[in-house]
């Protein structure tokens, strides 16, 4: 079968299909569904200094092509994290990329500092762009100079490699993506949710509590695909897509145009085993299309001249 081995920002993985933060716990609660060895690397949901309680209810609610959500960071902060979660993620022997967030630069940077020297987390990813927290304001997603402000203080407290998860809810994501390089991140996830809303028409309420949230599902695939293009298109750090994806033609799609890896969320809603059996499908369609790796995919859009060729890409 084709190789579907990647390398991301010095992380050698098995595959390049990665859980999207918030959508698949910590990873061990799920591996009944998906055998830990199915995913090149799993993304925790987003741990934070402090236990948080989340935002009152509702706070999801499905829609015609996806759901909205307001979950609003639930969790119960970074020490039970370390106490109760990572020993069993060090005993699994997987690939842990550790989703971080806070409400401050220092937030951030204590939380790399406290899993630095952390041996089961592989990675962290920076949490810059939840849309459901502080009223939505996306503080550290929409400026480029907090945005940089931040990850150069990750950078500075934890020698492991760092990804920048950005929005899209913002007028030019190339100039965050390439803020957040200039931080020091050794790679970007892209993206996170759109800013969403529904209404009941006959109550006259909104679906969710805090009235907008985060909507994600393959109805975003096509935002999530240019945003991603983009960010590949204004750095050298590499890019992992996220938005929309929920087959191996999907996650072709975004290593076409220059992604080293994809993560797989909202989908895994629908079905929770769904995840498992993507990297042998993906490997499959390669089969079959006469490629022997999955690396020969990437970067390999064919554009028009007038299009800045793809960094990275085959000549």
């Amino acid at each position: 079968m084709a190789s579907m081995a990647v390398t991301v920002a010095g992380l050698e993985l098995a595959n390049p299909v990665m859980s999207a933060s918030g959508t698949y716990g910590h990873g061990l609660e799920m591996r009944h569904f998906a055998p830990l060895s199915s995913l090149g690397a799993w993304v925790s949901k987003t741990v934070t200094k402090k236990p948080r309680p989340g935002n009152p209810l509702p706070r999801i609610c499905e829609t015609e092509a996806g759901f909205l959500n307001s979950i609003g960071l639930e969790n119960r902060g970074i020490d039970a994290y370390v106490r109760d979660v990572l020993p069993d993620m060090a005993r699994a022997e997987v690939t842990v990329i550790t989703n971080i967030g806070g409400e401050s630069v220092e937030d951030f940077a204590e939380l790399a500092e406290r899993l630095d020297s952390e041996a089961a987390v592989a990675a962290l990813e920076v949490n810059l762009s939840c849309p459901n927290v502080q009223g939505g304001k996306l503080p550290f997603s929409t400026s480029p100079a907090m945005a940089e402000s931040v990850m150069r203080r990750v950078r500075a407290a934890t020698k492991k490699p760092i990804f920048a998860k950005l929005s899209p809810n913002v007028s030019d994501i190339g100039e965050i993506a390439r803020a957040v390089e200039a931080g020091g991140a050794d790679g970007i996830t892209a993206i996170n949710t759109l800013l969403g809303m529904r209404v009941d028409w006959r109550t006259r309420r909104p679906a969710l509590n805090t009235i907008q949230g985060g909507y994600s599902g393959i109805a975003i695939k096509p935002v999530a695909l240019r945003s991603a293009w983009t960010c590949v298109r204004a750095v050298k750090i590499p890019v992992i897509g996220c938005g929309g994806i929920g087959s191996p033609e999907d996650a072709f799609e975004f290593l076409v145009v220059g992604c080293r890896a994809v993560q797989f969320g909202t989908a895994s809603f629908t079905d929770p085993s769904r995840i498992a059996h993507l990297a042998d499908e993906m490997s499959t369609l390669l089969d079959r299309a006469g490629l022997a790796a999955v690396t020969d995919l990437i970067g390999t859009l064919h554009a028009s001249a007038a299009v800045a060729k793809v960094p990275g890409a085959p000549s």
